[in-house]
């Protein structure tokens, strides 16, 4: 499912105009990433979290130079879905 997919579902069932939709959309997911931008974790209660996940420095291998490489510690976002959403889907 694409956002142009959500965006017409959520006009159908609301009633609401795609231009519209789509902007609210648009401004929920700018929240999210300014959220996460500044270091803080959403919390969508019966839906999930999105999270900052922390990875330790770790020492790798550049197999086609047969070099190690040291990648330093760094943050990722992750999506970890609820309990309740876990079960829906199984």
């Amino acid at each position: 499912m694409t956002k142009a997919d959500i965006v017409n579902q959520i006009a159908k069932s609301t009633g609401v105009e795609k231009i519209q939709v789509q902007a609210i959309v648009e401004a929920f997911m700018d929240s999210v990433k300014e959220a996460m931008t500044d270091g803080q974790n959403v919390y969508l209660r019966g839906f999930g979290s999105f999270i900052i996940k922390k990875r330790a420095m770790k020492v790798a291998r550049n197999i086609s130079k047969n070099t190690t490489i040291t990648i330093p510690e760094h943050n990722i976002p992750a999506f970890k879905p609820s309990k309740s959403f876990i079960a829906e889907i199984k």
